[in-house]
């Protein structure tokens, strides 16, 4: 592997990872964002529909963005942005101006993802070998270390504000300089003029795929603990476990992903992968004990996250330059990781906590039904020229030169 490209994948990695971290110190303290300006439950809910749907507008709009400006430009203005847009939601003084720090945080951090994605595409084809479940592995470090962060920030008596901020004068910096390493898209040249036409069909049903798994995804963030609470009869404490137990799960899955996936193909995982996830997420509903679904809720991060990244890895390559098909794809995606959560709150008023967490188990055949339309043979990732290459002639290295 040559030194560039070793350096471009590990600064892939590391985006992902900060994107991971400023999310999910956001979700962290949330809790003591309520005590700080007195929000309610139904307030709470206002400020995170308003930055998921800032997030959701600007991944709908990303597909011209991207097939014009790259990933590697994206980046460069996106992530900054992302991280100022946390002081900006820890010195909002009052409701309004915390829902627009929010809207602004929201559509800076959906700028973030489309590209970073789509880099992790650009490099992972440069490579010429499956990378996308390694650095998704990345986000999962990263949220997982906001966890950490977070529960010493409040061990310390760190406010809302002064952990926020910290994060953020660490992303920052770590943002600018993670430009330098960024690849150019390919070929996004030739594809700008044709970012307003039709996608492939597969990339509407690879977004479909993604918007079931990311429904699972939000369903088991957002209700989890409160079904092992209200339902299973866990103490708060216990309860909280469900997430982390399968943020881990899903960690283990991403970092072993990508070469099972070199081995079984992306359309034989995504089969196994759904009905684990609604196999595991029978078990969750029908443990009799709290520590039988907290076992069964690791298996079920197991089974669910390979999906995503495997989705955006084959939009990659579906069109010319990977970026406006990922911004499709991902589009879908994150629609129902804003829908789920909202779903399974009517259900459960609709009928009760338990039956509406079934909509998990459908979500996870849905998704291994849909894995059968897929192309047996997927597309390989081959080493294309990069644009530096293509303009001075110089030799295209082979996949045996590149490989780790």
């Amino acid at each position: 592997m040559t030194r560039d490209l070793r350096t471009a994948r590990n600064g892939a990695v590391l985006t992902f990872v900060l994107a991971g971290l400023m999310v999910g110190t956001m979700t962290v303290r949330i809790p003591a964002l309520t005590d700080k300006l007195g929000l309610s439950e139904s307030t709470v809910g206002a400020i995170l529909l308003v930055w998921g749907l800032g997030a959701l507008v600007t991944m709908q709009s990303m597909r011209r963005v991207m097939a014009r400006a790259g990933s590697r430009t994206v980046l460069r203005i996106g992530g900054p942005l992302t991280a100022l847009g946390l002081p900006a939601v820890a010195f909002a003084p009052d409701l309004p101006l915390l829902l627009a720090a929010a809207a602004f945080f929201g559509m800076a951090f959906g700028t973030v993802d489309i590209a970073m994605n789509a880099q992790g595409s650009t490099v992972e084809q440069a490579h010429g070998r499956p990378l996308m479940n390694g650095m998704h592995a990345g986000w999962c470090v990263g949220a997982i270390a906001a966890g950490g962060l977070g529960s010493l920030a409040i061990a310390l008596g760190l406010s809302f504000t002064a952990n926020v901020m910290l994060v953020a004068l660490v992303s920052l910096p770590v943002m600018i300089l993670l430009g330098r390493t960024y690849l150019p898209d390919q070929r996004a040249e030739t594809a700008a003029g044709k970012a307003g036409r039709r996608m492939p069909a597969i990339v509407y049903l690879l977004g479909a795929i993604m918007f079931f798994a990311f429904m699972v995804e939000g369903t088991v963030a957002d209700w989890n603990g409160l079904y092992m609470r209200d339902e299973l009869g866990a103490p708060e404490a216990l309860a909280a476990l469900g997430y982390p137990i399968f943020e881990v799960g899903m960690l283990i899955a991403r970092l072993t992903g990508d070469r099972l996936r070199a081995r079984f193909g992306v359309r034989g995982m995504m089969t196994v992968s759904g009905l684990a996830t609604a196999g595991f997420f029978t078990v969750v509903l029908a443990g009799p004990v709290p520590t039988v679904a907290l076992f069964a809720m690791f298996f079920v991060g197991l089974g669910v996250a390979t999906i995503s990244p495997m989705t955006l890895s084959l939009a990659g390559t579906a069109t010319a330059n990977p970026g406006p098909a990922i911004a499709q794809a991902g589009a879908m995606g994150y629609a129902g990781l804003l829908l789920g959560p909202v779903a399974i709150g009517f259900l459960s008023d609709a009928t009760s906590l338990h039956t509406a967490l079934s909509l998990a188990v459908v979500l996870g055949v849905l998704i291994a039904l849909a894995a059968r339309f897929l192309p047996r043979a997927e597309p390989a990732l081959t080493v294309a020229p990069r644009p530096a290459e293509q303009a001075t002639g110089e030799r295209v290295r082979e996949p045996a030169e590149v490989a780790a």
